[in-house]
């Protein structure tokens, strides 16, 4: 294929992508929490707000005249041009938390070249919080002081490890609930910090697992490239290195096939599974 543009030049895209969030930021927190935000739902029950749709529309706007040979897909309004290098915006992750005033909720933005995703930035704004990758570039964090590499942690046992599994519904839809329940026995610590704030701690070595289901490529793609740039592994759950797998499970690399044996393993019974560690609070 003809390229129109360098895949290597990561550092324009980078740029491009962060000036993408700044303008995201700039409609979507004037209106969280606001008295008169407008709320509807989607044809699949799901909530939009009308600062999803107008934080899609300002970043839709910034690439189609700046980068108009690029592809778009978009959680609001869908997929153009074309899918070489595509953009992947999903305008307000967590959308729940946004119309509810909680500040779990987020900009995610990345640059996917061939259906993976090498760019990611996420923005926070509500939190005051951005976390941006590229390859070679480094994964970095900045919240009011100077922005800092970011990096994976280094435990190297399930017994120490603490995770995010996000949802329960989303595992006993998706009829892996034994298996949530079986880690969250071997593991140190569980809990479900929910949407892209989750894998952002993962990449910042608070947590080593992040896993949920029916995702669809916007809901993880800025999340993949941040991790994997910060030293993590993030596939779908059967272990493919995918953004349409429909699932997600993200880790500090160590530990990601000890996850996956864990995960895909016959249920345990409560007798059998290795106790907790004690470390840590």
């Amino acid at each position: 294929m003809t390229e129109t543009r360098a895949d290597a030049d990561f550092q324009s895209d980078l740029d491009l992508a962060l000036r993408l969030a700044d303008a995201a930021d700039a409609q979507s927190l004037p209106r969280f929490d606001a008295a008169d935000l407008n709320v509807s739902l989607k044809a699949d029950r799901s909530h939009v707000t009308d600062a999803d749709l107008a934080t899609e529309r300002a970043i839709r706007e910034i690439l189609q005249a700046e980068r108009p040979e690029d592809g778009i897909l978009g959680e609001e309004f869908g997929t153009s041009g074309d899918a070489h290098r595509q953009w992947v915006i999903d305008p307000i992750d967590g959308t729940a938390n946004f119309l509810r005033g909680v500040p779990i909720w987020g900009t995610m933005i990345s640059l996917a070249i061939d259906g993976v995703a090498k760019i990611g930035v996420v923005s926070m704004p509500a939190l005051g919080r951005r976390w941006w990758a590229a390859p070679g570039l480094g994964a970095w964090a900045s919240t009011d002081a100077e922005p800092r590499a970011i990096r994976v942690s280094d435990v190297a046992s399930l017994d120490d490890a603490s995770v995010s599994f996000q949802s329960i519904a989303q595992w006993d839809e998706a009829g892996h609930l034994d298996a949530l329940v079986a880690l969250s026995r071997r593991v140190w610590r569980d809990r479900a910090y929910g949407d892209v704030f989750s894998y952002m701690m993962l990449a910042e070595g608070r947590l080593e697992m992040v896993a949920e289901f029916d995702v669809k490529e916007y809901d993880i793609a800025a999340a993949f490239a941040i991790v994997a740039e910060a030293g993590g592994t993030a596939t779908a759950f059967d272990g493919t290195p995918t953004l349409a797998g429909r699932s997600a499970l993200a880790t500090n690399g160590v530990l990601h096939s000890a996850f996956l044996d864990q995960l895909h393993a016959p249920a345990a019974q409560p007798d059998t599974v290795g106790q907790q560690s004690p470390a840590g609070p």
